[in-house]
């Protein structure tokens, strides 16, 4: 028998899983909006973000499901991709994680809807038959993934990745990258940072020229330069444009958290990184949320622009 530390949270039951996994992650999103104790909330959503640093092209919902199920985990596959790609095998009573995966099937071009449900929703587009129709993704359904760490047999292989290793070889990716990411990055001397005690800053090169310009200030802890130029791409990828000093703000939590997981996921140690979720005080759910969906997608994107 097992003893893997997973399963922390269980979705046993098959008839009332699908609303379970819905209601968990609501569950957890309203416990950190209600959390009085600042402390508290800012470990649960470092744990969150360390879940999203290792999955950073999974959805933040399904992050929020790994985090609640199995936190150490780092590396998830189903039973037969284990098997068949890696030649390993879940070790005997282990319990799955669940997580959502799109179901892709062929789709209706009126009511995007499968042949099955299409015959339900009265829908009467008959221009072409469903054998013709492209697929598309239908909706999600609760699928069984199990951590490296519930598995046995074959060593996993190593795997090769671009520039995330020291941040000698991150910086020039990172001031590289800036052209794809629809922003000029400068760096500027010590001497001539006009800043103050910013490390960073994000504005507009003019009033006529609204593309944003990053500018750093030139350090010696290269790494620290790194975390802060992926900090100010966040900025002008999710706040360029919001005039709100309140709203502005609370971002600045979400461009702490991309810096954050792009950060772990070059290699880099952001446990320096401070969350002041108080910012959020008198969000809802919902808007939380929406602010988790903004931090895990672009985190995303400026890990595949790095990796490209």
């Amino acid at each position: 028998m097992s003893s893997s530390t997973c399963s922390r949270v269980a979705f046993g039951k098959s008839e009332t899983r699908h609303d379970e996994m819905h209601s968990t992650i609501e569950g957890w999103i309203n416990e950190l909006v209600t959390l009085t104790d600042e402390a508290k909330a800012s470990q649960q959503f470092q744990k969150w973000l360390d879940v999203q640093s290792r999955f950073h092209d999974y959805s933040h919902r399904n992050t929020l499901l790994i985090n609640l199920q199995c936190p150490e985990a780092t590396k998830v596959a189903g039973y037969n991709t284990w098997r068949n790609e890696f030649d390993r095998h879940v070790q005997e009573g282990e319990s799955a994680i669940w997580i959502w995966a799109p179901i892709i099937t062929k789709q209706c071009p009126e009511c995007e809807n499968s042949p099955s449900y299409h015959e339900q929703s009265g829908c009467e587009y008959d221009e072409t038959s469903p054998d013709e129709w492209s697929k598309g993704l239908v909706g999600f359904k609760p699928t069984a993934v199990f951590d490296v760490s519930q598995t046995e047999g074959e060593p996993l292989p190593e795997l090769e990745t671009e520039a995330t290793g020291d941040a000698d070889d991150l910086l020039p990716t990172l001031t590289g990258a800036a052209d794809e990411l629809g922003v000029t990055v400068r760096i500027v001397d010590a001497a001539d940072w006009e800043h103050g005690d910013a490390k960073g800053v994000c504005k507009y090169r003019s009033l006529h020229d609204l593309q944003p310009v990053v500018e750093a200030r030139a350090r010696p802890n290269q790494a620290d330069l790194a975390v802060t130029l992926i900090h100010e791409y966040a900025h002008a990828l999710l706040h360029f444009d919001v005039d709100d000093e309140e709203e502005r703000a609370k971002r600045e939590v979400e461009a702490e958290a991309v810096a954050y997981i792009v950060g772990r996921y070059c290699g880099l140690d952001t446990s320096g990184s401070a969350f002041y979720l108080a910012a959020w005080q008198g969000d809802g759910p919902e808007s939380i949320q929406n602010r988790f969906g903004r931090i895990s997608n672009t985190a995303e994107e400026i890990i595949d622009v790095i990796d490209g």
